[in-house]
Order: structure tokens, then C-alpha cells, then sequence
């Protein structure tokens, strides 16, 4: 009987009590540890797949803004005379089909003066306080101790905020002082020495006999446009052409410039199949991780928020004001696809329409809640979508969440199989240590046994 149960154990040809702690230890410790790192490893791939759909969104909200405010999309001006005129399309304006004829009959400039005598820019010119009056509006210059130089009154002037510059040059013999005022007529200046004034201020005063000689006098900007005339203070001129800044560079009387405008019809077809295909790019982005189990599902809302865009008012044109009346449609899987035709249409029909919801409008009446144009539509739900408790950030908090727990559970289970195998390891030894006094005893027994044989059979 006892060699019987030896044998059963193993016990005859030895027991590798090591390698069977090992195997149990393995057999209890693999499933449990498989398990946690594959939930772990799903977990990284919807960290994964999230960042991919935020790095999807963004890009495309930030391209599309891009392209918006760098004019891409934006009508262009066009000049005959480059040399003589200057136009440019202002952000939030369309050029439109704009045609006109400009003859620029005389710059806008400003009024300058200078003092008659050159004179050390260091050395005192007098004390007391000056009046600089521009269009009417009074500012006092103050000349003391500390400033008492041809440079103090051009820091004093410069400083007043009277819209007058003042510079030093240098002349034959010394420095003189040169007052630059802002362009238009309406801007010219004087400066007079106040009463009790140091004399030798008076000669750098101007108007009603003053000692400073003017250089230019102020003057407005006069031109035509199709032959009407204009008056502007100044050179550029953005409250006339609808969607257009002017530069006026050359005084040509005779000459008349054309403008017009040219729309970049191709750049705008180009980016509505663009947007299509960078859409459905994000869209699958977030589907893929939207499509994980976990709270990735709750991707499912910022889904439906970009669906939206497709029935969304970007302007207040009264046809062509939603991406479905340019040819753009949502598949049944979600994703979008465009009408050539359809798009055709609608540009021959109203191009400036078309524009303007990739290009929205802005004036009195064109705002971004009455057209907020596609970028900014997009770029709301992204901001929305990535701000603090948005959908993304709750999302990737939860998830970072999960990393951490199942970090810890693994941790957890690690501990515990650690002290599963010294219980093994102390009640096999237990165990070896009892078959080691078994097979004493056994041992004792056959040679008691051998021994009684050996008498019997004397």
C-alpha cells in the first residue's frame, strides 16, 4: 500500500516540487493577467482612435478657418494701372462682380513745417509752454529745465498724442526740427508760444505769422469713380467700393484706372470636394471611435452635432444657404457626398452665394449669428467639443481614468499571485518533507520485510 501511494505521487522516480508550484502559480496567475491587459489594451486603442479624431477635427476646423481668413476664398480685385491704384478685398466683404472706372486727381497729404533757422539740438531754446492745436483741438507742449533743447520739444510734441510728428535733421551748420501732422485737410495744425513764454520759443511756432516755414500744406484725396467725385482725408479709401479697400498711390488726372473683381470659382469648387473628403475622413475617425465599447460612445453626440451641419443656416441668402443647396448630402453610413452639377448650378445661379458660406459676410447686417459661414459653424463645435467637460475632454478623462484603475487592478493581482505562490511553495515543502519521512519508513519496512522473507525460507 505504501509503495502504491509513493509511486502515485511521483515519489519513486522524485517530485520537482519547484516546477509544480511554478505551474499552478502560472495557471492561476495567466488568465487573470491576460485578461486585465486585454482591457487594457482595448482601452489604449480608444485613447488611440480619440486623439485621432481630435487631431482630425481640429485640423479640419483650423484649415478650413485658415483658408477663410488668409482671403483664399475671397473675390480679388483686379487694376489696369497698378502704379496709379492699389485694391484690396477686406475681410467679411465680397468684391462681387464690381466694375468701375477711378481717375485720381490728387493725393491726400499731410501738412508739414520746419524751423528757418538750424540750430544745436542740444543746446536750450527757452522755457514756457506752447499751444499745438489740430483740427481744432488744443494740446500743450511744456518746455522745462529738463527739456530744454531743440530734441526736448520733439519729445514733448511726440508725446502730447496730437497725431503730429516731430523729427530732427541735420543741416548745414546744425539741426532743424520737422513737423509732420496726420493727412487730410481737416488736420492741419499751428503751434504758438504762450504768453510769458521764453522768446526764443518763438521761433519755432507756426500759424498767424509764426517763424517755422510750412514745406506742404494739408490736403484731402480727390478722385472719381464712373465720374463722380470723392473727397477722403486720407489715401486709403475703404467706405466706398463695396468690398474693397482703394490705395490711391499716384496723383494722374487723365488717366482713369479699371477696376473690377474676379472671383476664384475654381479654388471654391475645389475646396467644396475638399471639404467632402476631409469630412468623411473625421467622420470615419470618430465612428471608429465611437464604435468601442466604453464611454468612446458618448462620441456618438458630437456625431450628430456634424450631422447637423448638413441642414444648418450658414447665411441670410434666401436659396443658397445650407451646404445640401450647393450638393452636398449625407449618405445613409453618415458620410457626405457632392453633386458636381448641383454645385454647378448653384454657382451660375448666385456665385457670391456660394462664397459666402465658406467666405461669410460682415457688416450691420451680416453678423456671425445671422451668417456664420461653414468655418465658423465648424469651428464652434470643435471649440465646444475639446472645451473643459466638452465631449472629447470627458471622454479622454475617463479613459485616462480607466488606465489608471486597471494599472492598479494588474498591480493588485500581481500581490495576490505573489502570495498564492508562497502558500504553494510552504505547503508543498510541508508536503516533501512528510515523503521524505515516508520514504524513511519505507525503507525500514522492505528491510524488515526482506529480512522475515529470508527467515522464512530457512
Amino acid at each position: 500500500m505504501v509503495s502504491s501511494i509513493a509511486n502515485s505521487l511521483g515519489f519513486g522516480s522524485g517530485v520537482d516540487i519547484k516546477q509544480l508550484v511554478a505551474d499552478l502559480s502560472a495557471a492561476s496567475r495567466e488568465p487573470k493577467v491576460a485578461r486585465v491587459v486585454k482591457l487594457a489594451q482595448q482601452n489604449q486603442a480608444q485613447i488611440s482612435a480619440l486623439a485621432q479624431a481630435r487631431s482630425d477635427l481640429e485640423g479640419f476646423a483650423n484649415s478650413l478657418s485658415q483658408m477663410v481668413s488668409d482671403g483664399t476664398l475671397r473675390s480679388t480685385p483686379t487694376v489696369s494701372d497698378a502704379s496709379i491704384l492699389g485694391a484690396t478685398t477686406r475681410a467679411g466683404l465680397h468684391a462681387d462682380s464690381f466694375s468701375a472706372t477711378v481717375e485720381v486727381t490728387q493725393l491726400a497729404r499731410a501738412q508739414t513745417v520746419y524751423s528757418s533757422i538750424a540750430a544745436s539740438r542740444t543746446a536750450p531754446i527757452g522755457q514756457g509752454t506752447m499751444t499745438l492745436t489740430v483740427g481744432g483741438v488744443a494740446r500743450t507742449i511744456t518746455i522745462g529745465s529738463a527739456n530744454d533743447s531743440l530734441t526736448g520739444l520733439a519729445n514733448a510734441i511726440n508725446a502730447s498724442g496730437a497725431g503730429v510728428t516731430a523729427s530732427i535733421v541735420a543741416d548745414e551748420g546744425g539741426h532743424r526740427i520737422i513737423l509732420k501732422g496726420p493727412t487730410g485737410e481737416a488736420n492741419a495744425f499751428t503751434l504758438t508760444a504762450d504768453p510769458g513764454a521764453d522768446p526764443g520759443l518763438d521761433a519755432f511756432t507756426y500759424g498767424s505769422g509764426g517763424a517755422m516755414t510750412l514745406g506742404q500744406s494739408a490736403a484731402n484725396a480727390e478722385f472719381k469713380i464712373d465720374g463722380i467725385a470723392f473727397s477722403r482725408a486720407s489715401n486709403i479709401v475703404d467706405d466706398v467700393v463695396p468690398g474693397m479697400s482703394l490705395t490711391l498711390k499716384k496723383a494722374a488726372p487723365g488717366e482713369p484706372v479699371d477696376i473690377g473683381a474676379s472671383r476664384p470659382l475654381d479654388m471654391i469648387k475645389q475646396t467644396v470636394g475638399d471639404f467632402v473628403a476631409v469630412y468623411n475622413q473625421m467622420k470615419q475617425s470618430l465612428m471608429a471611435a465611437s464604435k468601442m465599447s466604453g464611454s468612446t460612445t458618448a462620441l456618438r453626440e458630437l456625431e450628430r452635432e456634424l450631422g447637423n451641419l448638413m441642414s444648418m443656416v450658414l447665411t441670410s441668402h434666401p436659396t443658397i444657404n445650407k451646404l445640401t443647396d450647393i450638393g452636398i448630402s449625407s449618405t445613409r453610413d453618415g458620410l457626405l457626398s457632392l453633386d458636381a452639377a448641383k454645385l454647378e448650378k448653384a454657382i451660375e445661379a448666385d456665385a457670391a452665394a456660394v462664397e459666402a458660406i465658406f467666405n461669410p459676410r460682415r457688416d450691420a447686417t451680416h453678423t456671425a449669428a445671422t451668417d456664420p459661414g461653414i468655418a465658423f459653424a465648424l469651428d464652434a463645435i470643435h471649440r465646444k467639443a475639446t472645451a473643459t467637460n466638452g465631449v472629447i475632454d470627458r471622454v479622454s478623462k475617463s479613459l485616462e481614468a480607466r488606465t489608471k484603475t486597471l494599472t492598479e487592478q494588474l498591480e493588485r493581482i500581481e500581490q495576490r499571485e505573489d502570495v498564492y505562490r508562497a502558500r504553494l511553495e510552504k505547503q508543498f515543502g510541508g508536503l516533501d518533507a512528510k515523503l521524505a519521512a515516508f520514504k524513511a519508513t519505507q525503507s525500514y519496512l522492505e528491510q524488515q520485510v526482506e529480512i522475515w522473507n529470508n527467515q522464512y525460507r530457512r
